[in-house]
C-alpha cells in the first residue's frame, strides 16, 4: 500500500471516528459519504423524520473541514433563492451579484422534493458541471462542492418526486434506517438530558482534514487500478437492468461509470490499490436503486428495486 493510500485511510478513520462523537449508528451512510466524497459524487438520502438526516450533514462537514450551507426546501422557493441574482446598486450604478446557498463546499438540500421541478432544476449544472450560469456569466463552484439532499418516503402530499434527469445525477441513494433498540437507547441516554437542538461543535466533533489534504486524497486514487474483467463485470451488471422483466427502466451507461469510479473509492478505503468485485457488488445497490423503474407487473406485485438488484447481483457471473 502507498504512502497516499496510507494517508487516504488515516483521513477515512478520523473522520468516522469525529462523526461517531455525534452520531449513534449509521456508520454504512458514513462510509458511503466518504466514497461519495472522494468520487466527487452527491448523495440522497431517504428517510422518516427524526434519523439525523440533516444533523449527520452537518457533523460530517464539520469533521471533513467543508464550508456547509442549508437551503430548506419549500413550494414557494426559487431558482434565484438557491443560486442568487444581480442586483442593481444605485450608490456605484452597477449590478452586484449576491450569491446563493448554492456557493458553497458541502450543500445541504433539506426535503429537495417538497419544491417544484423548476426550482429542483437549479441544481442540475451545479451537480453536473460544478459552475453556476447567472445571466449569462460563469461563476464557478469549488471542486470539492458536493450536495448531500435529503427526502421524507412518508408523505405524499405537497411534494415533487425528483425526475429521472435529476436522480441520475446523484451518485448514491442511502436510506436512514430507524436504529436498533439498543442503539435507540444510546442516543436517549446521550442526548435526553440536554437542552435544544444537538450541535456538532458543542460535541466534540471538529475538523481533522484540510483541503489541501482532501486533494491529495482525491488524487491519490487514481493510482488504484480497475482491471478489465471488472470493467466488463460493472458493464454487465448495469446492462442486465435495463432487460429485467420487473424493470420499465434501467440504469445509465452514467450508472456504469459512477459505479467504477465509486469502486475504485472503496478499494483505496480498504487499503488497497486495485478493485476487487465485492467492492462492485458492496456499492452496487446504492448507485442502482434510484435509477431503477419498476414495471406495473413489479409494482402491483410488490417488488422491490433492492431485492432485484441483489437477484442481479447473485446471477450476474463476477470475476474470479
Amino acid at each position: 500500500m502507498t504512502a497516499a493510500l496510507e494517508t487516504l485511510r488515516g483521513l477515512a478513520a478520523n473522520v468516522k471516528a469525529e462523526v461517531g462523537k455525534a452520531i449513534v449508528g449509521q456508520e454504512d451512510i458514513v462510509d458511503h459519504l466518504l466514497v461519495a466524497l472522494i468520487a466527487q459524487g452527491h448523495v440522497l438520502m431517504e428517510g422518516p423524520p427524526g434519523t439525523a438526516k440533516t444533523f449527520l450533514a452537518q457533523c460530517f462537514a464539520r469533521a471533513t473541514g467543508l464550508d456547509y450551507g442549508r437551503i430548506q426546501f419549500t413550494p414557494d422557493l426559487l431558482p434565484g433563492d438557491i443560486l442568487g441574482s444581480n442586483l442593481f446598486n444605485f450608490q456605484t450604478s452597477q449590478f452586484t451579484l449576491t450569491r446563493g446557498a448554492i456557493f458553497t463546499e458541502l450543500l445541504l438540500a433539506d426535503e429537495i422534493n417538497r419544491t417544484p421541478p423548476k426550482t429542483q432544476a437549479a441544481l442540475l449544472e451545479a451537480m453536473q458541471e460544478r459552475r453556476v450560469t447567472l445571466d449569462g456569466e460563469t461563476h464557478v463552484l469549488p471542486d470539492r462542492f458536493m450536495v448531500i439532499a435529503t427526502q421524507n418516503p412518508i408523505e405524499s402530499q405537497g411534494v415533487y418526486p425528483l425526475p429521472e434527469a435529476q436522480l441520475d445525477r446523484f451518485l448514491f441513494k442511502l436510506l436512514a434506517e430507524y436504529p436498533s433498540e439498543e442503539e435507540e437507547a444510546n442516543i436517549v441516554a446521550r442526548f435526553g438530558a440536554q437542552q435544544g437542538p444537538p450541535r456538532p461543535e458543542n460535541l466534540g466533533v471538529e475538523a481533522v482534514a484540510t483541503r489541501e489534504a482532501l486533494q491529495e486524497s482525491i488524487a491519490s486514487v487514481s493510482a488504484v487500478t480497475l482491471a478489465p474483467e471488472n470493467v466488463e463485470y460493472v458493464v454487465r451488471l448495469v446492462r442486465a437492468t435495463r432487460g429485467h422483466a420487473d424493470l420499465a427502466t434501467g440504469a445509465s451507461p452514467r450508472a456504469a461509470v459512477l459505479l467504477g469510479n465509486a469502486a475504485r473509492v472503496r478499494a483505496a478505503l480498504e487499503g488497497r490499490d486495485y478493485v476487487v468485485p465485492d467492492d462492485i457488488k458492496a456499492l452496487a445497490t446504492a448507485v442502482l436503486r434510484h435509477r431503477l423503474i419498476l414495471s406495473a407487473a413489479a409494482e402491483i406485485e410488490g417488488r422491490e428495486v433492492e431485492a432485484i438488484v441483489g437477484d442481479l447481483i447473485e446471477s450476474t457471473e463476477a470475476p474470479r
